[in-house]
């Protein structure tokens, strides 16, 4: 097995170009476990771990661009307010030491069904910045997931970067599994609620062959709120609402039978959190609302 290094962001481009066959390793929670354990042995390592272009964030305006290998640890530190959902899901990645070396990017490129950024990003409209000696392209989180562990990215392009619109109302993220973190999830699920646009973001994990969007869901609470005045009034969530969004939800699933648990439960639980989620995201507009000015984590 080749061990490749580039000193800098172009010469790391570069050698994707030449190794496609490489696998890119940055933080390497995810890959270094398949090589201790012998379940893959790629032809190369393409080590991005020295790369400060891959770390660090800017707002751009009303986005964030999140370094593909800026660490989770960082991320629950210092973007809880421009990015309250997937600073909620970056608790809860495995230990302290996998969190101050996992990162989103490599979250991505393993395209887990499971992974916890997931439905972060895709409830908020992230794009995935994508780079090679050819260029740079934008690929919206609800596409970037083509199967199980299969990602849109081409052989010779890497991740550079996560651009993540920055909330605009509150934003909410939950999972089930046998602990808080440390585990991965037997079904995942955030929301964002967008004020401005008078929509309703969605993003479930770990209950389908890719992590997806619940449209159907989304395009309901927004006109329900709509209809009923409430993106105006900030009145309370008609509990009615909640459940059959909750129920929506779990229909956009497609979820199997593993050792984390039964299809069945992961629909039942589904509807739970989703139902959960979209309760609390509400009254934390309502706490803002009435002056307290707060996102609870």
């Amino acid at each position: 097995m080749d061990y490749l290094q580039p000193a800098s962001w172009a010469e790391a481009l570069a050698l994707r170009a030449q190794r496609p066959d490489a696998v890119p390793v940055a933080g390497g929670t995810d890959v270094m476990v398949g090589l201790n354990f012998d379940r893959h042995r790629p032809a190369a390592l393409l080590d991005l771990s020295r790369l400060r272009e891959l770390t660090g964030w800017e707002r751009d305006g009303d986005h964030v661009r999140l370094g593909a290998a800026e660490p989770y640890a960082r991320i629950v530190q210092r973007l809880r307010d421009p990015l309250p959902a997937l600073a909620q899901a970056s608790r809860t990645v495995g230990s302290p030491q996998i969190r101050n070396r996992g990162s989103v990017g490599g979250n991505l490129g393993s395209a887990s069904p499971a992974g916890d950024a997931h439905p972060p990003l895709l409830a908020a409209g992230a794009t995935v910045e994508a780079a090679s000696v050819r260029g740079t392209r934008l690929i919206p989180a609800a596409e970037f997931f083509t199967g199980v562990k299969a990602n849109a990215l081409a052989p010779d392009e890497l991740i550079a970067a996560v651009r993540v619109p920055v909330a605009r109302g509150p934003q909410r993220f939950a999972k089930i599994g046998t602990r808080n973190a440390m585990v991965i999830a037997v079904c995942s699920f955030a929301v964002a609620l967008d004020l401005e646009g008078r929509r309703v973001g969605t993003g479930v994990g770990s209950a389908a062959p890719t992590p997806r969007r619940a449209t159907a869901a989304e395009e309901f609470a927004a006109g329900e709120l709509e209809a009923a005045g409430l993106w105006d009034s900030r009145g309370p969530l008609p509990g009615s609402l909640a459940r059959r969004f909750g129920r929506l939800v779990a229909d956009a699933a497609s979820p199997v039978d593993d050792v984390r648990g039964t299809a069945a439960y992961r629909r039942h639980a589904l509807s739970v959190i989703a139902r959960r989620t979209l309760t609390w995201a509400w009254a934390d507009l309502r706490k803002e609302t009435s002056g307290c000015g707060c996102h609870a984590m």
